[in-house]
């Protein structure tokens, strides 16, 4: 068997086995429904190609995924902004910017949706960022959503609810996360 086929067996062995999740993708899509018809909005962040997949998550709720009539779901993705990373991370520091994020357009009510391969480690300071923003929400009385691979990371521990994609290769996890999304889009427009 060549490599490249491979790995698309392992994307659709990675992919097939999310049904098990079927429970918590509908509670997800519950809460963003929820969120949607109570007017308040969804925060989405992640790093690198999480970050990637964040932004076009928003894009889809805020535009459309199928139903082209359906009307725009308030979503933020919290690295967006190049002026304003650039301006904290300069002056602060960049593993503080997201939590300032949450703090400046988070409220009671909203979900905070955070996505990462590894869920962050306080022992190498990974995705320390994404760990400093959603203890922020949960002060603020936000619902944490957090879409995790490897062990879960700390996120796993700290967040209302988490998918934990089971296993350790980054680009397999993010091409769940990315599908679970993607259900998620579907299921918020069959029940728009």
């Amino acid at each position: 068997m060549s490599t490249k086929m491979d790995y698309f067996v392992q994307v659709s062995t990675a992919i097939s086995s999310l049904t098990k999740h079927n429970s918590k993708i509908d509670l997800i899509i519950e809460k963003i429904l929820e969120v949607y018809k109570n007017n308040s909005k969804i925060l989405v962040a992640g790093n690198g190609g999480s970050n990637a997949d964040g932004l076009h998550f928003v894009g889809e709720l805020v535009c459309t995924f199928i139903d082209r009539k359906r009307k725009p779901i308030s979503a933020i993705e919290l690295n967006s902004s190049q002026p304003e990373i650039t301006a904290w991370s300069n002056d602060f520091s960049y593993k503080t910017f997201l939590e300032r994020k949450i703090e400046a357009h988070g409220n009671d009510g909203d979900i905070a949706i955070f996505l990462s391969t590894s869920g962050g480690n306080y022992d190498d300071d990974s995705t320390i960022n994404l760990i400093k923003a959603c203890k922020k929400a949960k002060e603020k009385n936000i619902f944490t959503i957090s879409l995790v691979g490897k062990t879960g990371g700390v996120l796993k521990d700290i967040s209302d609810l988490f998918i934990l994609v089971d296993s350790d290769i980054t680009s397999l996890i993010q091409e769940c996360h990315m599908s679970i999304l993607h259900k998620v889009c579907y299921g918020i427009e069959k029940n728009l």
